[in-house]
């Protein structure tokens, strides 16, 4: 029997596939759920943080005398302070590389350099005004293309971290921006480019964005005997308690991490953020710290990679892609982060959803003076879709062949393998595509009327896809009270894509139980088991598994306990039957344990080929119809649509509104948002300078579609979809001006002026 028989057998309680309200919502709407930005603790101390003010300088001093002098300012630390408390004191994820405080030198405007600790946030804030730091100014490197040939380098050493399995291949390098290069070569590219009958080329660009989450990143680290608390707004508590015991060079039972709610994360609170600086003050002052970052900080903490992108490819005469070659440069600021996973994880999708069998990918991680760059919903999937969607229909256009026609002729189809020679099992690609193209009326539909004599109306489409990050682990637990209440406990953090609810129907379907009596335990490492990170739209399909495996543990041990009395679960009355003639009382309970690792091949270090590159792939797509004024440039979103492949959904409604988020989300960074610099300084950070989308900009109509599918090696055939939204929306906006315009915009993010400027362009071209 196949897994999808196996898994739709066991689908008697209907729990799975049904739109159970949040579990959470109730909590959320009412103002009871805890966030950490609401705790207090007796004798706490208000954390504030001294940034750098020049982009890359050596610190000659620092003084901190008028600060001290201020009332209520309780301590000063800076770099010197945590190196005494701990020798080595860097930390991240792919390289340790970025010190708790600055150390020596500073490598980007906003990098802390020193930390003010008072009994009132206010104080510790005007304190931190009163610190004093001189610097040797040096030259800075902020652009990726100049960085990987610059004399300025922005690390002297890189000192792998070793962390994970998937980065175990990363080495120490000297005098070099690069942090990676990854390469892939699949055929004979060079052969086939030269007998193409046409070859296209192009450059595209994306810009340094931020996450913007609504609950601005914070952690409060307290110390009790030999324990070190942190609670913290992280997506990863397994890895902050894994890494801030290596930082102390404790053991990990020491080190107990806890995290509520969060509001909003998509990839900011990953790793280390805050963390690593309250332990260390926590324990320096020897009083519990507090440290809030105001939304203007966060923009000097981690932000979405800038990226460049130069495609070529070659055609046959008959229309078929033969040959591509893509290098990707991405702007990782001035620490890794995760970086060197989105160089390579994203990387090896550059050639896009295409069938071509000559391939050849040069993606490079680089170290530059801004921001650091890390995680945001998409890790780097919309940089590269933007770009291979743009060129796709270029060269349609340039061949005089209809843009979905073309990708009709050269999508993947069916389990045809990939750039790294994995085959894009249960990837309903094709399916995503011809769901755009029937909600568009594409074949048959009229273009609308304009609404005014100087407006155009456009339609445009792009499709991309994203393999899940693998090798990583997953564990949870179930357990099962004589009452027959159920308990799950699992380190998923709910930052709002409904992660608790659609493992909790996971637990009930298996169980037998209604998902609205399952209690879900908030992560506490103490307490929880261990899990990766909640990122990457991993958790549906990794820890659903785990979820699924402690289910049908606790249940079989329920099975066993009802077979030794002579009957079956199906026939006893309630759980606490079992439990009273097998023990005697009403007492006891049942635990289920659950873990989790995909099988994973490594890829080959010479040509970047792996058979099993991923577990699942996430397919989306976009469409658009939209409205543009020439007098200008200003354009409006008539019609949106989003198509995703992403398995069998658990909770058909919460997929819907990750849909709609992520859409939205792409939508900002695709029309408007940008970070600003002058020589390294953010210039907008701010709300009231950086705009985010709010209700006006919402399309006219927006339609989210779930393409019939079934992940066969997924729990109950559900996968991930929290980024698939997000693919497909900056190329389908740019193919859409191009239909409307004739213009080709190869920059985000595409503004007014940009429209403008392009028209203008053309015009004086055409002139």
């Amino acid at each position: 029997m196949n897994i999808r028989a196996e898994t739709r057998q066991r689908q008697t309680n209907g729990q799975v596939g049904r739109s159970v309200a949040r579990l959470e919502g109730p909590e959320k709407v009412s103002g009871r759920a805890l966030y950490v930005h609401n705790m207090t603790v007796p004798g706490m101390l208000y954390a504030k943080v001294v940034r750098s003010t020049v982009a890359h300088g050596r610190i000659l001093s620092i003084d901190s005398s008028d600060a001290l002098a201020i009332a209520g300012v309780e301590h000063v630390f800076t770099g010197e302070d945590i190196r005494a408390l701990v020798p080595e004191p860097f930390f991240g994820p792919a390289f340790h590389d970025q010190p708790v405080l600055a150390i020596d030198k500073v490598h980007f405007v906003g990098e802390p350099v020193a930390v003010v600790l008072a009994r009132d946030p206010y104080v510790a804030a005007e304190a931190a005004q009163q610190v004093w730091v001189e610097y040797d100014e040096l030259p800075a490197v902020f652009d990726e293309v100049e960085a990987m040939r610059s004399e300025v380098v922005v690390h002297d050493e890189l000192k792998p971290a070793g962390t994970f399995p998937d980065l175990k291949h990363l080495v120490g390098r000297r005098d070099t921006n690069i942090a990676l290069d990854y390469h892939l070569v699949r055929g004979t590219p060079d052969a086939a480019f030269a007998e193409a009958a046409h070859v296209f080329e192009h450059e595209f660009r994306t810009q340094q964005v931020m996450h913007v989450p609504l609950e601005p990143m914070v952690s409060l680290a307290t110390v009790s005997h030999d324990t070190l608390t942190i609670h913290t707004a992280s997506q990863s508590p397994s890895f902050v308690r894994t890494e801030i015991a290596r930082l102390l060079g404790w053991p990990e039972n020491r080190v107990k991490v806890k995290v509520p709610f969060l509001g909003g994360g998509f990839g900011a609170k990953l790793y280390i953020k805050l963390e690593a600086l309250v332990a260390c003050a926590a324990l320096l002052a020897k009083a519990p710290v507090k440290l809030m970052l105001t939304m203007e900080e966060q923009f000097y903490t981690i932000t979405k990679h800038a990226s460049t992108f130069r495609i070529r490819s070659g055609v046959s005469a008959e229309g078929k892609l033969v040959a591509r070659h893509c290098e990707v440069l991405w702007n990782g600021g001035a620490f890794a982060d995760i970086g060197p996973r989105v160089t390579q994880k994203s990387g090896f999708t550059a050639p896009g959803p295409y069938d071509i069998d000559n391939v050849s990918i040069d993606s490079y991680a680089l170290y530059t003076n801004r921001p650091p760059a890390g995680a945001l919903r998409g890790f780097g999937i919309p940089q590269l879709v933007w770009a291979y969607e743009s060129h796709t229909d270029m060269i349609a256009h340039e061949l005089g062949i209809d843009p979905l026609d073309f990708r009709r002729a050269n999508i993947l189809k069916g389990d045809r393998p990939q750039a790294t020679g994995s085959s894009m099992k249960d990837a309903a690609v094709e399916g995503v595509l011809e769901k755009i193209a029937e909600r568009m009326d594409w074949d048959a539909k009229p273009v609308r009327t304009p609404s005014a004599p100087t407006k155009r109306i456009g339609r445009g489409l792009a499709i991309g896809f994203k393999a899940s990050i693998s090798p990583t682990t997953s564990v949870a637990i179930v357990t099962v009270s004589a009452d027959g209440s159920t308990i799950l406990q699992l380190s998923t953090v709910d930052m709002g894509q409904g992660s608790n609810t659609a493992m909790a129907q996971i637990v009930a379907e298996i169980v037998g139980v209604p998902t609205e009596s399952v209690q879900v335990v908030t992560p506490d490492t103490d307490v929880t088991p261990y899990d990766m990170a909640t990122l990457g739209s991993r958790s549906t399909f990794h820890m659903g598994h785990a979820v699924r495996l402690a289910a049908e543990d606790v249940r079989a041990k329920l099975e066993e306990m009802a077979a030794k009395l002579g009957t079956t679960l199906a026939k006893t009355e309630c759980v606490g039957d079992l439990f009273r003639k097998t023990y005697g009382m009403q007492a006891g309970t049942a635990v289920g344990v659950g873990t989790y690792i995909p099988d994973y091949t490594s890829p080959d270090p010479a040509t970047g080929q792996s058979d099993n590159i991923t577990p699942f792939w996430m397919i989306g797509g976009t469409g658009v119809e939209l409205e543009v004024d020439v007098e200008t440039g200003k354009f409006r979103i008539l019609e949106m649509i989003n198509a995703a492949d992403l398995g069998n959904p658990l909770n058909p409604k919460i997929v819907e509104t990750q849909l709609s988020g992520a859409a939205m989300m792409q939508l900002g960074f695709t029309m408007f948002e940008e970070m600003r610099f002058d020589n390294g300084q953010v210039t907008n950070a701010s709300l009231a300078d950086y705009k985010i989308p709010g209700i006006q900009d919402v399309p006219e109509t927006m339609t989210n579609d779930i393409v019939e599918a079934y992940q066969r090696n997924a729990p109950f055939g559900a996968k991930g979809v929290g980024e698939s939204a997000t693919f497909g929306v900056s190329p389908a906006i740019a193919n859409a001006l191009y239909d409307a315009l004739g213009v080709r915009i190869t920059s985000l993010p595409i503004t007014p002026e940009v429209v403008f400027e392009a028209i203008r362009a053309k015009q004086e071209g055409d002139a």
